[in-house]
């Protein structure tokens, strides 16, 4: 039912019967304190309250780590760097036994984590990997790649593109340049849009296809909303847009106001296909009401456990399972990864993928 749930169960249990072995700095085996029991606070670093994936991902965490023992302390950093400097530096002056951090802008945190090698508290980079620094233990994430693949490959499967249909007209829109995962997602995509690109049997009117032309800062739904309103105005005076790569939900909510206010969602000029990313629930709405086309769902109950697994082997002497050891280079170091699999959602599954799994009750999709 969910891709992966059996693999991270597999892990959880390997790591439980590995004791013996440290990992990462050398005096992080006994760090959780009284000879690796269970103790002390775990730092948790979130981006936002903004977006509710955020919002899920610190409570898993919370709850599975105060399940085990530790005490969470887990903040928010409204998306604006120092705000997340200034409260990991605040866990660090606390003396936190490990930090989690899913970082608002990759590259910022270099000072902050040497302070943080310096107090011998080992890092885990959560979902966004943490860049520019030699003081990244580990990292949980999602098949990154993956992602804009799955995205690119629905709208080429609906469009119908490699059964020799078309052309048609196609608009990109990426993540926010300062967040490492939005090249993945994009350069994912890429590699299944650009074939049908060269041969014109995809068209972006727009003229803009490079990362730095369609890349979206923070992730803003509204930055998004403005730039379609300006695509749809500049570049479909005539035609119409079949297609729009939209690497995250709150990015595709916005492109469908902008396209909902030109005239598209009738019965004569329906929506063309918009996919997203995270399965947030007002996309999932919007999917079942026939607007937004498609999502990726990244199940974040099975991210917090590959997270939790990380740190808690690194504060009880355990090795933390990975199974990736060469893609996530952060420009100083390769950071050891175990990466999660990612799962299309639309109409068709949402009700196996999604209620079925619990993720959701029934009646929050009504």
């Amino acid at each position: 039912m969910r891709i992966g749930f059996v693999r991270i169960v597999g892990a959880l249990a390997a790591v439980a019967a590995l004791t013996s072995a440290g990992c990462g700095r050398p005096t992080t085996t006994d760090s959780a304190g009284n000879g690796g029991e269970r103790t002390g606070t775990v730092g948790i670093s979130m981006p936002t309250k903004s977006s509710e994936r955020w919002v899920a991902d610190g409570n898993n965490m919370a709850e599975q780590f105060k399940s085990l023992g530790y005490t969470p302390d887990l903040q928010y950093g409204d998306d604006v760097v120092q705000n997340q400097v200034s409260q990991i530096e605040n866990m660090i002056t606390k003396g936190v036994k490990v930090l989690v951090i899913a970082p608002i802008d990759s590259s910022s945190l270099t000072n902050t984590l040497q302070r943080a090698a310096d107090a011998k508290i080992p890092v885990v980079s959560y979902d966004r990997l943490i860049r520019g620094t030699p003081n990244v233990d580990y990292y949980a994430t999602f098949d990154n790649f993956k992602v804009g693949v799955l995205q690119a490959t629905y709208i080429v499967d609906r469009l119908g593109v490699a059964q020799g249909k078309g052309p048609f007209n196609i608009e990109l829109f990426a993540g926010s340049p300062d967040d490492n995962n939005a090249t993945f997602f994009f350069n994912g995509a890429m590699s299944v849009l650009k074939p049908y690109l060269d041969s014109g049997k995809l068209v972006v009117k727009s003229g803009q296809t490079s990362f730095d032309q369609v890349a979206t800062l923070r992730w803003d739904g509204g930055l998004a909303q403005s730039r379609m309103d300006n695509l749809l105005s500049r570049a479909y005076t005539t035609g119409r847009v079949d297609a729009v790569l939209s690497p995250y939900d709150g990015i595709s909510l916005g492109v469908i106001s902008a396209l909902k206010s030109s005239g598209y969602g009738t019965p004569t000029n329906p929506l063309p296909i918009v996919t997203g990313q995270d399965a947030e629930l007002a996309s999932v709405k919007s999917i079942i009401a026939g607007e937004q086309t498609q999502t990726v769902f990244k199940d974040t109950r099975e991210l917090a456990k590959a997270a939790v697994q990380m740190a808690d082997s690194l504060l009880t002497g355990g090795k933390p399972e990975v199974n990736d050891t060469t893609t996530y280079d952060n420009g100083v170091k390769v950071v050891p990864a175990f990466l999660l699999q990612p799962v299309s959602v639309d109409a068709s599954n949402y009700q196996k993928v999604l209620i079925d799994s619990g993720y959701y009750k029934p009646g929050q999709l009504t």
